[in-house]
């Protein structure tokens, strides 16, 4: 069978090596994190230790941050009504953008009616000014901001959208789940009360997650009881293998962040330049900051169900959106927030890159682009 080339590391990457042997060596540990003896007590130290990996790379506090089953449980943790800063006063509502990831627009724990959506820019960026217009009336809001958007790689302005909303009196909670290992970040430079984590957005395995908090939030209320798990904010044995696996896939992922972006950059720059060959191409958030790894561009006339079949055959994984919406044939909220119309919606196809993305897999990408798109070409002359 003929190797497969992968460009859909967004919806999930595979297992980097290091966090695999973590794992296996993990799986070989009989005792429970909680139990105070010796075996127990290496167990602990996985975890310790993995906590401590993961809150250096977003320079935050070990003990802030706290473990979950992934990023959609850390998202729903994060989203309690009554958190507060120090002794400020409680957020009693939610504003998300309208491009967040759907475990954000759900709303956690919030009530349908004390959740309000903030608009976005042709470009896929928050709209600043509806969001100031938001925080100027009605109680202090938790507000929702990812750093990175799954579908278009968008990076938001944080430390903007931070410094309106404390001054506001609210609280903001930074979906940084793309981000992680792709660029650059830091809870404090960023200026965020609560960040999101997965562990298989960056080499690590899936069913992982972690919340962390800033140093003077207060007010988080677990979404699981009974054990005095994660500090008492998360019941529940902690999945070790997993844990560890995690830490060191992010050390794994820091260590080369500089390297891996700078040449990811470069290949998506080889891939579109490629792609825009076609007439009509259309790259979404083209004119944003976006993460160095990842294009969604349509074709006028393009549909994404038949395009992703199409790589598919051509030894090519890529997405239509994101993994969480792949199989519904209904257009992105995040491309209809951004106010593009049905067709060119439903047309979207998500091409992202990873570590092991290499020259060859671009041109192989290129190959079967090319094949599609004259293929779609053709038809539009023959309707013409």
């Amino acid at each position: 069978m003929p190797e497969r080339v992968y460009l859909d590391w967004n919806a999930t990457t595979p297992l980097r090596p290091e966090a695999r042997q973590a794992m296996a060596a993990a799986w070989d540990m009989a005792g429970n994190p909680s139990s105070v003896h010796a075996e127990g007590r290496q167990a602990r130290r996985l975890v310790e230790d993995a906590r401590a990996a993961i809150s250096a790379a977003i320079g935050a506090r070990p003990q802030d941050a706290v473990f979950t089953s992934g990023g959609t449980e850390a998202n729903a943790l994060a989203l309690t009504p009554g958190l507060r800063r120090g002794a400020g006063e409680p957020v009693r509502r939610l504003l998300v953008s309208a491009i967040e990831h759907t475990s954000v627009l759900s709303g956690g724990r919030f009530s349908p009616e004390a959740i309000g959506t903030i608009q976005v820019t042709g470009s896929g960026l928050i709209d600043i000014d509806h969001l100031r217009r938001l925080l100027a009336v009605g109680q202090p809001a938790l507000v929702s901001v990812m750093l990175a958007n799954n579908e278009t790689g968008a990076l938001q302005p944080i430390g903007e959208v931070a410094d309106i909303v404390h001054e506001a009196g609210g609280l903001l909670h930074v979906d940084a789940i793309q981000a992680l290992g792709k660029i650059p970040f830091d809870i404090k430079s960023m200026k965020a009360d609560l960040v999101t984590l997965s562990a298989h957005k960056t080499g690590g395995p899936k069913g992982v997650g972690a919340l962390v908090l800033s140093e003077d939030v207060h007010g988080l209320e677990p979404l699981l009881r009974g054990g005095g798990q994660e500090l008492g904010r998360r019941a529940g044995t902690e999945n070790v293998a997993g844990i560890s696996a995690f830490g060191v896939a992010a050390t794994v992922a820091m260590a080369a962040l500089a390297e891996d972006a700078a040449r990811l950059q470069a290949l998506r720059g080889r891939l579109e330049k490629g792609l825009q060959q076609t007439p009509g191409m259309i790259v979404f958030s083209e004119d944003a900051p976006r993460l160095p790894n990842t294009i969604l561009f349509t074709v006028p006339g393009l549909k994404a169900e038949t395009a992703v079949i199409g790589f598919d055959l051509g030894g090519i994984a890529v997405s239509s959106g994101s993994a969480c919406s792949s199989g519904k044939v209904q257009p992105s909220h995040v491309l209809a927030a951004m106010g593009v119309g049905g067709e060119l919606a439903q047309g979207a196809v998500r091409l992202s890159l990873g570590w092991s993305t290499s020259e060859a897999d671009i041109d192989l990408a290129l190959q079967a682009w090319r094949k599609l798109a004259d293929g779609l070409l053709r038809g539009r002359r023959n309707t013409a």
